[in-house]
């Protein structure tokens, strides 16, 4: 937990993924659509990811719990939560501070 918290305080975007997730690479290139460069944490590549994961999930993530996506330190969601605010015209604005 205190390495997700490290990690999103330090960052603006930061997206917990597994490298072997499809829908972790489909959150990581809308983000890049949208011209924002987030902190993509691979947590499978990560001694500590079975201990980071069970923190998402205790968080609030869905299992499961990647994509993670925090914006500004806060917690926004998974897959679904970011593409009903994409959808909605919610996540742009979230993201008018990170867009080079």
């Amino acid at each position: 937990m205190d390495k997700i918290m490290r990690v999103t305080s330090e960052n603006g975007v930061v997206i917990f993924s597994k490298t072997t997730c499809c829908l972790c690479y489909a959150v990581n290139v809308l983000f890049r659509q949208l011209k924002v460069d987030p902190v993509v944490y691979e947590i499978d590549q990560d001694p500590q990811g079975r201990e980071m994961e069970k923190a998402l999930l205790r968080m609030g993530c869905n299992s499961p719990a990647v994509p993670a996506v925090f914006i500004n330190g806060k917690l926004v969601g998974s897959t679904n939560e970011v593409m009903s605010l994409h959808l909605s015209g919610s996540l742009t604005p979230l993201l008018k501070q990170y867009q080079s």
